[in-house]
């Protein structure tokens, strides 16, 4: 009876929270939508003309728009970063207030504000105009800020603070060679223990030096590509009087890139601050840091950038396959989803057996590369194969000497290593055939 009692008391009690939730909720102002105002009202970003920024370190960097590009103008003349450039004036045109403070405040100094930590000033038109930016909020979620000729002071995202707050490095053009990556046809990577020469012909492209062989089109894309997106890491300086304190007076690496009779070379010196190197752009007189992994990637030897499939043909479109073992010459050719065996005899052939034989060799990869071998001088297999509807035509030789195999293209210097079990997987195929 007790029990029951006490469970209506608490049915009462709790129907009466619920009540009263029901009643104050449904007399709360509803949440107000209203949309954040932009600071810059009608400001469009690509109609800015001219960018002033102060840090709050007291650097000032001012950079203006001239035929579409990005300068700077001080504290020095040289080119502007296009892509931070891009992010600063769209951030000015779009920034909004998210809340506002005090409509009449009189101690700016309490919000970071007198004076400004940050000053971005901007000319779009005929207009100038400036914001001024102050500390974090205690929660840090924002920044204070105020206009010039206002006493108001409202809040802005914090994460513009990254974005306004640039020195003139950050906003300066801090590419640390300049040639056009895609029209880069020649590559040469000289040191003091190697020199690694490449060149494009057409879309291939293939090492000349310190051997002639096919290239990795992906890991020579892979070199031009890291050289085109390293940026500088600071500058050492603008106009050097004595390159040997850098190391560049005889440069560690040199990268020379060819586009056309174009040329465009990199200087890699010494070390420097824990982590970088030093390094010039030889076409212009400033010395910089760059990360030293940089200096890892050219320092790869020349089988790095070698192709190490033996096979450029694939199994599925590949339409002859000839080998010739032991004097004995068997080969097969594709017409349409059917395989026919067309030497020593014609006959049908089984195409789950060739298409096994044409899959072990073109999974065929090198491991490894040598300039010379006996292994190849008698051949323990020839093997002939036409791809891309019989339009190209690729012969590869192999051979074993001891423990090892060995693998040469006709028009490959060298030989390549390959795993015997590789070997012994295409010469159990083509045994399967007979």
């Amino acid at each position: 009876m007790r029990g029951l009692r006490s469970f209506l008391v608490l049915l009462v009690i709790a129907a009466g929270v619920g009540g009263y939730a029901y009643f104050v909720e449904s007399k709360r102002e509803p949440t107000d939508t209203k949309k954040n105002e932009k600071v810059f009202a009608g400001v469009e970003a690509d109609k800015i003309e001219r960018v002033t920024v102060k840090s709050d370190k007291g650097e000032t960097t001012t950079v203006e728009k001239k035929s579409g590009k990005w300068a700077e103008t001080q504290p020095a003349a040289v080119d502007a970063d296009q892509g931070e450039l891009s992010g600063l004036t769209s951030n000015l045109a779009s920034v909004e207030s998210q809340r506002v403070v005090d409509e009449q405040a009189t101690d700016f100094k309490q919000y970071g504000l007198d004076p400004p930590r940050i000053e971005v000033a901007f000319k779009a038109g005929s207009q100038e105009r400036r914001l001024l930016v102050g500390q974090k909020t205690p929660s840090g979620t924002d920044l204070y800020a105020k206009l010039p000729d206002k006493p108001r002071v409202f809040l802005i995202s914090s994460y513009l603070e990254a974005t306004f707050n640039k020195s003139p490095f950050d906003l300066r053009e801090k590419s640390i060679i300049k040639i056009d990556h895609d029209k880069i046809d020649t590559i040469d990577v000289t040191s003091s223990d190697h020199d690694v020469k490449l060149a494009k012909s057409g879309s291939e492209w293939r090492i000349k030096a310190p051997v002639d062989a096919r290239a990795d089109f992906s890991a020579v894309e892979g070199l031009t590509g890291r050289l085109n997106t390293t940026q500088m890491k600071a500058i050492a300086a603008e106009n050097p009087t004595d390159l040997k304190q850098y190391g560049l007076d005889q440069p560690a690496i040199t990268v020379t890139l060819g586009s056309g009779s174009s040329k465009a070379g990199l200087a890699i010196g010494k070390s420097a601050a824990e982590g970088t190197v030093y390094a010039r752009d030889l076409s212009r007189p400033i010395v910089f840091t760059v990360e030293s992994a940089l200096v890892d990637e050219l320092k790869k030897p020349a089988d790095d950038y070698r192709v190490k499939d033996i096979f450029d043909a694939r199994a599925f479109n590949t339409t002859r396959v000839e080998a010739v073992r032991n004097g004995q010459t068997i080969a097969f050719e594709k017409a349409g989803d059917k395989w026919k065996q067309v030497a020593p005899a014609a006959k049908d052939a089984d195409a789950t057996k060739v298409d096994a034989l044409a899959s072990a060799l073109t999974g065929a990869r090198a491991t490894g590369f040598v300039d010379k071998t006996t292994a190849l001088d008698k051949p323990e297999l020839t093997v002939t194969m036409k791809y891309d509807e019989g339009k190209k035509q690729e012969r590869v030789v192999f051979g074993r000497q001891g423990t090892d195999a060995f693998a040469r293209r006709d028009g490959d210097a060298g030989a390549a290593k390959i795993d015997v079990a590789t070997l012994d997987g295409i010469i159990k195929a083509l045994d399967a055939l007979k």
